[in-house]
């Protein structure tokens, strides 16, 4: 099974193991609640688990592939689309992932696109108070000391 494949896997299964081995060391994650991306493994895989938590009712509803330039290096890179739907605090999500691979088949960049600004909104509230209840940032902006 390829890469986009077991991420969707891993992510309807709720199952943050599986994740780890998908990204690359220096992973970013382009998220619609934040202005800078997350950075590296460590921080992206602590973003998952409280993404997984956060989403209730997620699924994937299909998938598109193709090349798309990269932010790190404006190149071209092979590329897969996740449409998705949730629900987050009670509101409905509709959503993109945008996976970007390296040449081994690892998820390199990450980008998050979702709709409508309130459903942004409680997503953003959600994810800041889960990442600092685990400790990986200090006030939304600032990682902490996990």
């Amino acid at each position: 099974m390829e890469t986009a494949e077991r991420f969707r896997t891993a992510v309807e299964k709720r199952d943050l193991a599986a994740l780890d081995e998908l990204f690359t060391d220096d992973v970013r994650l382009y998220s619609p609640v934040k202005f800078v991306p997350f950075e590296g493994k460590a921080m992206v895989m602590g973003l998952f688990g409280v993404l997984l938590r956060t989403f209730e009712e997620l699924r994937y509803l299909g998938r598109l592939e193709g090349e798309a330039e990269t932010s790190a290096d404006g190149e071209a890179a092979p590329s897969v689309v996740l449409p998705f739907r949730g629900r987050v605090a009670g509101r409905e999500i509709h959503g993109i992932d945008l996976l970007q691979f390296d040449g081994e088949g690892r998820i390199r960049e990450f980008t998050v696109m979702v709709r409508p600004q309130s459903a942004v909104h409680a997503l953003g509230r959600a994810v800041l108070a889960g990442l600092v209840e685990d400790g990986l940032v200090e006030d939304g902006l600032t990682p902490g000391p996990a």
